[in-house]
């Protein structure tokens, strides 16, 4: 077994691994009853698959001018989606687009209804 073959192995464990979790998220978006379990299931597996399939490019690829462009490409996932799932699930919740029913704490309540309060002065 040579070192080649030990990279094809790898990269297609990333592979089927990235494109589990890709389909884990998908099922999760069409399954889930509500906005904030899908809002869950659409962004944790998906960073993690996008990780595996970029590490599966960066070492079919053999090039290592790729390495910085995955780090950089996931740093971008890492950063950018919690934020717009943060922003997505205070306007859900703003605007009652989700199951009382389904939260177990409510820790936002007390916040907006200060906001409300506030703004009305």
């Amino acid at each position: 077994m040579n070192w080649h073959t030990v990279l094809d192995v790898i990269a297609l464990l990333c592979l089927v691994g990235g494109s589990l979790m890709s389909l884990a998220a998908a099922v999760g978006l069409v399954r889930f009853p509500d906005l904030l379990s899908r809002m869950h299931a659409g962004t944790k597996p998906q960073v993690l698959g996008l990780l595996l399939l970029l590490t599966a490019v960066a070492i079919e690829s053999g090039n290592p001018g790729m390495i910085p462009l995955m780090i950089l490409a996931w740093l971008f996932q890492l950063l950018t989606v919690p934020v717009s799932a943060h922003m997505v699930g205070r306007a859900a919740y703003r605007s009652k687009h989700l199951n009382q029913k389904n939260l177990v704490e409510d820790e936002l309540r007390e916040v907006v209804a200060r906001a409300g309060e506030e703004e009305s002065r």
